[in-house]
């Protein structure tokens, strides 16, 4: 985690009027938006804004790009608690774990990337799903992260966190790079901005290829770009942005650990040579802002088209001994929405206050298909679906700032949904509307001696997948939250904060191995604490250090659809920590060292099957020149851990078992020690 101060801007009141930035030399502020090049640990603004929960972080680019990783996504553990793995090929969407969910591909942890959702309601391979895989993250300007549902702008998967990313609406330096590394791994990508009309156009392009350590060579070939024009400023601009990737992979998925015990296969082997799958993704979007006497202005509208081909086989020979258990799941949609808001600066009844209303709108037109497949060819149709989902979310907020060390925030949501499902499957079809209210609340006291308190409560909601509505599934869960914490400056140099945290959700979405989806299960209830450190002892050197500790139960009946007795909650993570040390400046030498610790999880309700724990150190070095040409060695995997990314437990079945399958426990292992080489060159 990397926290910065929150700080004295705390204490201006909601009242004055938001300045606006000077233009930069491209119509544009330049100040922060620049490719992350050379690495930057100086005292950033953007950590040191004020912030209304613990919880919440504010995240520069340079930040999210000054450790190695091993996939775009997981850039995203720099949010403290954050688990960010993959249990598959590497053109999957990742695997998420955050205060005690395992969240699958994105069930209840929203994304954003520059106001377009990541996440794909009613998707193919599991609720939420949202694939980060087109993300270039040396374009990230800044993320900000709201955990829990307190936030009247957050709505859907939003529960246990919200997270937008923001790309650079300009580089002030043009840049090429070119990686290479263990395991055939090598990337390209160029980037650069130049003067158009009255604005500025900013493109990228990145190629990357990847086989890996498995015996089936990964052969990922990713293709991605993005091209954006941009006037004005932040506050007071335009942009419009076309995005393009298609990727496409094998796959080693998670392996029986009897296979490997016996030497039947080894940890890097697969059981079917012909798992993988492709995607596309194409978006348009447009952002526009006007702030002028206390008064901001934001439209934003996006159009996705999408598509994914996964075929998976977990179970093996369990439900078919001579064909096999592969299956594609196939998703082709299009999504498209406006999200719409207006901020007044102004004071009530003598008190500073600031009001925000809004209105999310967003529209899925959605294909999908469930297939039986041997060797990736179709041999039978399970189901096929045309669903269209639309939703409006209103919502309003009230803030107001009492005196110089109390302030509160009441907010309102409420969301509409209306789905139908048109299904080839025989009594399938069906269309419903939902909505939920959705009240939220938040104060801060503070500052006392460089020290601010937060209380936060409010209830929130995931959606489930349409075709679940049939079978008496609600299309809306809601789910309800609250913490109390503290953050502290007392000590120079240190930034704390301590942040206790209940959640609670109507209905559980579990992820089921023998069907590759989630499925809704029984009321659940988790309690927590995360406790974040950043020690900044010179401007040349950071120390960041994380815990987060949740005990995760259900709290409804204690038999589970199987028939196993328990209340724990498959798969949840206890205990989740990381630490990383940070040293350098704008040029000469600099480095990183990297811990994290994702800690063992149950893997069926009773308790009595867990996963091991996985314990990894990433390292970097690297020397930048005043020219701007920079070198760097990634190390991941530095002292070669065998250990688990994921690690599930149910029934499959291999040749010559028993027709019922073997219940044992499945896993993706981590990837040994790789070094990575990277030349870039700014000018």
């Amino acid at each position: 985690m990397f926290l910065a101060a929150p700080a004295a801007a705390q204490t201006q009141p909601p009242s004055a009027p938001p300045a606006a930035p000077d233009p930069g030399k491209f119509g544009v502020t330049g100040a922060s938006n620049v490719l992350p090049a050379v690495t930057v640990t100086a005292p950033r603004a953007l950590e040191n804004e004020p912030t209304n929960a613990a919880s919440e972080q504010r995240i520069s680019g340079e930040t999210l790009n000054s450790f190695p990783v091993s996939r775009p996504g997981e850039i995203l553990e720099a949010v403290p608690g954050l688990i960010v793995t993959q249990h598959s090929g590497e053109g999957k969407a990742n695997q998420y774990f955050l205060r005690g969910f395992n969240l699958d591909h994105g069930t209840d942890i929203a994304l954003w990337l520059d106001e377009m959702p990541i996440n794909m309601r009613t998707h193919a391979h599991g609720q939420g799903y949202a694939d980060l895989n087109f993300m270039i993250p040396e374009l990230v300007e800044s993320l900000i992260a709201r955990k829990g549902p307190y936030w009247a702008q957050e709505g859907d998967f939003s529960s246990a966190a919200a997270i937008h990313l923001h790309y650079a609406e300009q580089l002030e330096r043009n840049v090429v790079l070119a990686t290479g590394g263990s395991y055939g791994y090598w990337r390209g990508l160029a980037a650069g901005t130049m003067a158009a009309g009255r604005g500025a156009l900013t493109g990228a392009a990145e190629i990357e290829r990847y086989d890996g350590p498995w015996t089936i060579p990964d052969a990922l070939r990713k293709y991605n770009g993005v091209l954006r024009y941009n006037e004005g400023t932040p506050s007071n601009g335009l942009s419009l942005t076309a995005m393009a990737y298609t990727n496409s992979w094998h796959a080693t998925d998670q392996i029986p650990q009897r296979a490997v015990f016996d030497g039947t296969i080894s940890r890097f082997d697969g059981i079917d040579p012909t798992d993988g799958g492709d995607s596309q993704r194409y978006s348009l979007s447009g952002h526009w802002s006007r702030t002028e006497d206390g008064v901001a202005d934001k439209v934003a509208a996006y159009f996705v088209y999408s598509t994914l081909n996964l075929y998976n086989n977990f179970t093996f020979f369990l439900n078919d001994p001579v064909n096999g258990d592969q299956f594609q799941q196939s998703d082709k949609r299009r999504v498209m929405g406006i999200d719409a808001s207006r901020t007044l600066q102004h004071s009530l009844a003598g008190f500073g206050a600031e009001t925000l209303f809004g209105l999310q709108t967003r529209y899925d037109i959605i294909d999908l298909g469930l297939f039986n497949t041997y060797l990736r060819t179709p041999i039978g149709t399970i189901r096929t679906d045309h669903v269209e989902e639309t939703s409006a979310g209103l919502y309003f907020q009230e803030r107001l700032r009492w005196n110089d060390w109390a302030q509160t925030t009441l907010g309102i949501r409420g969301d509409t949904y209306w789905a139908s499902d048109a299904s080839s499957l025989a009594g399938a079809s069906s269309q419903t509307t939902a909505f939920l209210a959705q009240p939220k609340f938040g104060t801060v006291f503070g500052p006392f001696d460089k020290t601010e308190f937060y209380i936060n409560a409010g209830i929130g909601f995931h959606s489930n997948d349409a075709r679940g509505i049939s079978s008496g599934a609600p299309l809306l869960v809601q789910s309800r939250g609250a913490e109390v914490g503290a953050r502290t400056q007392a000590i120079k140099g240190l930034d704390t904060t301590l942040t206790f945290f209940v959640l609670e959700f109507d209905s559980e979405l579990v992820f089921q191995g023998d069907t590759a989806d989630t499925e809704p299960s029984r009321p659940s209830r988790r309690v927590g604490v995360e406790f974040t450190n950043r020690y900044q002892p010179t401007s040349w050197a950071t120390i960041n250090a994380d815990f987060a500790y949740t005990v995760a139960r259900f709290t409804g009946s204690g038999i589970n659809s199987d028939g196993v007795v328990g209340d724990i909650v498959p798969e949840a993570p206890s205990v989740v920590a990381s630490a990383m040390v940070t040293l350098g400046e704008d040029t000469g030498w600099f480095g990183s060292m990297r811990w994290r610790y994702f800690g063992a999880r149950p893997l069926i309700e009773d308790g009595s099957v867990w996963s091991g724990s996985t314990s990894l150190f990433d390292a970097r070095v690297g020397y930048t020149f005043k020219s701007g040409l920079k070198l760097t060695l990634d190390a991941l995997n530095v002292f070669n851990t065998q250990a688990d990314q994921v690690s599930y437990y149910y029934a499959s079945r291999l040749s010559g078992e028993p027709a019922e399958g073997v219940n044992d426990v499945h896993f993706h292992p981590t990837e040994p020690l790789a070094v990575r080489f990277t030349v870039t060159k700014a000018f």
